[in-house]
């Protein structure tokens, strides 16, 4: 697991190839120093180097066994839950490893050159080289804690986000069939009071909207410049209808036309005000769509129709559901005695909502 990248990651947190040669370096220096006073100062060249290889063979003997052993704790707990038995069984394996590799070193040397590697203080050597060894494997476990905290945060994040996705999806099949209720109701109205031929109009028309739902596909935010596209064809399949009646006023800031809106949010606005206010010759409904201080406001007069007409009243909570998951800016909903106007933020491309068209679902 050494040179595997993407194990070193999963249960050491980061490529710990070169902490390890550097380590054993300078804990094996420090270790000749405890047992030996500086080898390369007190010794001739030979005997010191053979002196930094006992330490050096020691240390990468107690940090190869408490790193495998860190590996399988990590393995076997895994959870956060879990911190502080792992670390528990850490210690102990740290002063085991620490105390056997030193037993079953002093017999391999003292076999291999006699009993020159016996020392008279090297139980109370033992406890700095503890204490070195705990230092060591802490900045594992700090490392480690740090990796698995991040990893947590972008995993969380990720669910956030496909939950988020799902959300608007739902929401945004939810405004289609919405738009066709409300379609199919008009075009009653338009078989019942006009021609056949105002009929076939409508339907050509209202196939041309649809083609242009189906082309915005899954986006989650179209350019302003678009959602006008769509909002001006479904206006124009209303002002066959209405006349004069419907008088609609563009005012839009061409600097705002690439600012982003969510699809048929200016449609559904437009809608609601033709489906729920009287428009007649006496009484003209006037909605005017304008851009003000980045944000598109759609405002009409306030002229309820005094029937109630079939709804599925989700219209206004669908757009409010929608930009709410969307940004944190929020929709703007004024009503007195005269007008209804429902101000929408203008978004740009680089808002968090442009990510969740990217999730992996």
């Amino acid at each position: 697991m050494l040179l595997n990248k993407e194990k070193q990651l999963k249960y050491i947190g980061f490529n710990d190839f070169w902490f390890i040669v550097i380590g054993c370096l300078i804990l094996s220096s420090i270790t000749d120093y405890l047992f030996n006073g500086c080898s390369f100062i007190k010794y001739p060249l030979d005997q010191a180097l053979v002196n930094f290889s006992i330490s050096l063979f020691f240390c990468i003997c107690n940090w190869f066994i408490m790193r495998s052993v860190m590996v399988y704790l990590r393995k076997k707990f895994p959870e956060f839950k879990d911190n502080l038995k792992r670390v528990l069984l850490l210690l102990f394996t740290i002063t085991a490893s620490i105390l056997l590799v030193d037993q079953l070193g002093q017999l391999l040397l003292s076999y291999v050159i006699g009993n020159s590697y016996n020392h008279g203080l090297r139980s109370l050597i033992l406890v700095p080289v503890f204490l070195i060894s705990i230092m060591t494997m802490a900045i594992y476990e700090a490392i480690y804690f740090y990796y698995r905290l991040k990893k947590s945060v972008q995993e969380e994040e990720q669910a956030k986000q496909v939950l988020i996705q799902s959300q608007l999806d739902a929401l945004r099949n939810q405004a289609q069939p919405h738009f066709l209720f409300n379609s199919l109701n008009t075009l009653r109205d338009i078989i019942d009071q006009d021609t056949k031929e105002d009929a076939k109009q409508f339907v050509n028309k209202l196939s041309e909207v649809y083609k242009f739902i189906l082309d915005s596909g899954n986006a989650n935010l179209i350019t302003l410049r678009d959602e006008l596209k769509f909002a001006k064809a479904y206006t124009h399949i209303q002002s066959e209808r209405f006349g004069s009646n419907l008088r609609i006023n563009w005012q839009i800031d061409d600097s705002f036309l690439d600012s982003m809106v969510a699809p048929m949010s200016l449609q559904l606005l437009l809608e609601n005000a033709i489906k729920h206010n009287v428009a007649s010759r006496s009484k003209p409904l006037e909605i005017t769509v304008k851009t003000v201080d980045n944000q598109l406001s759609i405002e009409n007069n306030l002229q309820p129709k005094s029937t109630k007409l079939a709804s599925t009243k989700i219209g206004l909570k669908n757009i409010q559901k929608r930009y709410s998951l969307l940004t944190e800016r929020k929709i703007k909903i004024e009503k007195d005695t005269e007008r209804f106007m429902v101000t929408l933020p203008l978004l740009v491309s680089t808002t968090k909502a442009q990510s969740y068209e990217h999730t992996n679902h």
